[in-house]
């Protein structure tokens, strides 16, 4: 168990909350800059979505690895190697002459943004008190909302006046110093798990969710009935089969099965699938509809999404208090039925641009992310057993990116259903053309059918959020009444 005075504490967790600022800053600098990018290096459109896709590849492959890496050789080590790969990495992606290097170097940067991402949260846990985790928790969520809120703000600043290089190697001296930090702060956990790597699961988890992941990248273009779809769709799911049968009579597996034994723990998974489904959609469809039917720029359009961000950045805190004084279930289920009550608010957009549509639903969402996603952090995080934090927040953290990726493939499913057009592409590429203004009245009900679907997927983590309250409340009348008799 890592140990820290009162100050130190508070130290570590600037040091982790850092580095969550800077790799969630550039993840949404590099979606504002892909036009630039693209006409500066002559890419296609399907390459230039590969310098997108190449980071949430890796970054989602290598969670798990890293989370057992972290409890096998320590959670400082996994945290400052992987940030360290990562600050390296976006200074080649600002060097590179091609897509082809660019996309190299951003695979890397997933690999490296990974590692750290699986290491913060169990040095979180080891470091703060369970009834401080909740509070810990909420402030570090203060960096992604800050990421998430100056990110297409600064990199739509940056690129007009420097080009789109600049959106990369602005981040490196930020990394710089979150590297110095978290050596002379962080401290190792004495205690190391003796394991080996369960490299045959790596290969077989990896090499399936790749597929996987390639098929909602891809498939939009290629066909979801395509030979090359279902192909890569079939060989996921086998490559999935086999890790299972491997993780079940591995020594030291990548995946403990035992962990969905946890009833809590797999609930809170459910909810952490269904609730990052329909939450990260908005900001997706929401630029869809300022940039091709508003015609806004990429700045305008990010300016627009603010709200989405700020109320966070005081809601987040203050959540996590709540989370430790009434238990994360109630905040769970406040927040959800509030976003998704929200999001349906989103599906009445129409052909005029009216601020108060956008921003109020904006604003309830923001605020009541703060409130639950603190709660559902906790509920899943500390649902699993100590010694099995690593693997615990790798699963976790890998569902957030594999559903990240699958709310976006949805977002452009149903764009090309109804619109009956290339319009997301043509958004994507910067494109205008008569096509698109023709396509104005489809991509507006295209969007607001989207939001009214992934309400629902707030309201499946509503109803999975009752299911994870019930043992809540049985515990807490269990512990009542044992009170009551050590009175009597």
């Amino acid at each position: 168990m890592i140990k820290r005075t009162q100050s130190g504490k508070w130290s570590v967790l600037f040091v982790v909350t850092l580095v969550s600022f800077i790799t969630n800053l550039d993840a949404t600098i590099v979606v504002n800059g892909l036009p630039p990018l693209m006409e500066d290096l002559h890419l296609s459109l399907e390459m230039g979505m590969w310098t997108l896709t190449s980071f949430y590849i890796t970054s989602t492959v290598f969670l798990l690895p890293s989370g057992r890496w972290s409890d096998m050789f320590g959670t400082k080590r996994i945290f400052l190697g992987g940030f360290a790969l990562f600050t390296i990495a976006t200074y080649l992606c600002g060097m590179a002459g091609s897509g082809t290097v660019l996309i190299l170097a951003r695979l890397l940067q997933g690999v490296g943004a990974a590692m750290a991402m699986a290491a913060s949260t169990p040095i979180l846990m080891r470091t703060f008190p369970p009834h401080e985790l909740g509070r810990a928790l909420g402030i570090n969520n203060i960096a992604w909302v800050t990421g998430s809120l100056l990110g297409p703000v600064v990199g739509g600043a940056l690129i007009g006046g420097f080009g789109w290089r600049s959106m990369f190697y602005a981040i490196v001296p930020l990394g710089i110093l979150g590297l110095i930090a978290g050596v002379l702060i962080l401290r190792e956990s004495e205690e190391l798990e003796k394991a080996s790597t369960d490299w045959l699961g790596l290969l077989t988890y990896g090499t399936g969710l790749t597929a996987l992941l390639i098929v909602l990248s891809e498939a939009q273009a290629w066909g979801w009935a395509s030979a090359r779809t279902l192909g890569l769709l079939a060989m996921g799911i086998l490559f999935w089969i086999a890790f299972v049968f491997i993780e079940k009579k591995a020594r030291n597996p990548l995946f403990d099965l035992s962990l969905l034994s946890y009833r809590d723990y797999t609930i809170g998974l459910g909810i952490t699938m269904s609730y990052c489904i329909g939450y990260f959609a908005v900001s997706v469809l929401l630029t869809l509809y300022l940039q091709g039917v508003q015609n806004l720029s990429p700045l305008e359009s990010g300016l627009m999404l603010i709200p989405l961000s700020v109320p966070q950045l005081f809601m987040a805190p203050f959540g996590g208090k709540l989370a430790d004084r009434f238990g994360p279930s109630s905040m769970i289920l406040l927040g959800s039925f509030l976003i998704g009550f929200a999001i349906l608010l989103l599906g009445q957009l129409g052909p005029e641009l009216s601020n108060t549509t956008i921003i109020i639903p904006l604003l309830i969402i923001s605020a009541a992310t703060g409130l639950s996603w603190p709660s559902l952090a906790k509920a899943v995080l500390t649902a699993a057993p100590q010694n099995q934090a690593g693997p615990a927040s790798g699963v976790f953290w890998t569902l957030y990116n594999m559903c990240r990726a699958i709310s976006q493939a949805l977002v452009l499913v149903i764009i090309q259903w109804i619109a009956k057009s290339d319009v997301a592409s043509q958004l994507l590429s910067g494109a205008k053309s008569d096509e698109l203004t023709q396509s104005r009245d489809a991509l507006i009900h295209s969007s607001n059918v989207g939001f009214r679907l992934f309400a629902a997927f707030l309201a499946l983590a509503i109803v999975l959020g009752v299911f994870l309250r019930r043992p809540h409340e049985k515990r807490q009348e269990i512990h009542a009444i044992k009170n009551m008799e050590k009175i009597d």
